[in-house]
C-alpha cells in the first residue's frame, strides 16, 4: 500500500477537465480521472468531489447573452454540475466503485439530498461521495461549495485541480513566461497579493474553516494520486504559511 499523505480529501474539479475544446466529455479525459480515484479508495483513502459545469454552462456569463437573469443563468449552472455528475457515477460505478450522488437541489429520481451526517457514513464506508448542484443558491460558485462540503465533512485538504496550471503564480503563467509559482500562501497572501485563485466567499470560508486547499495541475499524469500522497508540484494554501 502507497503512502497517502491525507486521509479524507475533498476533490474540486472543474467542468472542463471532463471534455475536450468542442466535446462536453471525452472518455480518455474521465477515465483517468476516475482511474485516480479508484487508486486512491483502494488505498483507503476517503473520497469526495465537487464538479464544475463549465463545460455545459457558464452560468451568468452565457446567461446574459441570451438575455437570463443572474439567479436564472446560476440555477442551470447548478443543473449543469448533477448531470457531469451523473456521468462520473456512471463511469465510476462501471470500475466497481461505490458511489453516491448527492444534491444540494432536489432532484430525487437521480440523485438523494445533500446531507452531511450521511456524506460523512458514506465516506467511512468506502465510498466515492459527489456533491452536486452547488450550495442550492445562486451567487455561490463551485469554488464556494467546495469549501463549504469540505469544511462540512470535515475533509483533511481541498485538491483544486486546475487545467494546465501547476499552482498559483505571481501572474498568469499562460500569458507571461517569467512568472513565478509560489509553494505556499496565506489565506492572507491571498488577498494582499489580490492572487485570483477561488472567489472571496470560498477564500474566506476556507480561511475560517483552517482548510488546507492544495492547487495542482490535473493534466499531469496520476496527478490526483501524487496531490493525495503531497508530492505533486502545487501550491498550498493555508492559515500558516509554510516554509520553502
Amino acid at each position: 500500500m502507497e503512502k497517502f499523505k491525507y486521509k479524507r480529501i475533498l476533490l474540486k474539479v472543474s467542468g472542463e477537465a471532463l471534455g475536450l475544446k468542442d466535446d462536453l466529455y471525452n472518455n480518455q479525459k474521465i477515465d483517468k480521472v476516475c482511474q485516480q480515484i479508484k487508486t486512491l479508495i483502494n488505498n483507503q483513502v476517503e473520497v469526495a468531489l465537487v464538479i464544475g459545469g463549465g463545460n455545459i454552462w457558464r452560468g451568468a456569463k452565457q446567461g446574459s447573452a441570451v438575455g437570463l437573469d443572474r439567479i436564472n443563468a446560476d440555477y442551470m449552472g447548478m443543473l449543469a454540475t448533477i448531470m457531469n455528475a451523473l456521468v462520473l457515477e456512471s463511469k465510476l460505478k462501471t470500475l466497481g466503485l461505490n458511489v453516491i450522488v448527492q444534491s444540494a437541489l432536489e432532484v430525487n429520481k437521480v440523485a438523494e439530498p445533500y446531507y452531511y451526517k450521511k456524506a460523512i457514513s458514506r465516506l467511512e464506508k468506502g465510498y466515492v461521495v459527489i456533491f452536486a448542484g452547488g450550495t442550492g443558491y445562486p451567487y455561490f460558485t463551485t469554488d464556494t461549495t467546495a469549501a463549504l462540503r469540505a469544511a462540512e465533512i470535515k475533509a483533511d485538504v481541498i485538491l483544486m485541480a486546475k487545467n494546465g496550471v501547476d499552482g498559483v503564480y505571481d501572474q498568469d503563467p499562460l500569458v507571461h513566461k517569467n512568472a513565478t509559482r509560489f509553494n505556499s500562501l496565506s489565506y492572507q497572501d491571498i488577498t494582499n497579493k489580490n492572487l485570483k485563485v477561488m472567489d472571496l466567499t470560498a477564500s474566506t470560508m476556507s480561511m475560517e474553516a483552517n482548510l488546507d486547499i492544495l492547487v495542482f495541475d490535473i493534466n499531469k499524469p496520476d496527478n490526483i494520486i501524487k496531490a493525495a500522497q503531497g508530492k505533486a508540484v502545487s501550491t498550498i494554501i493555508s492559515n500558516k504559511k509554510k516554509k520553502g
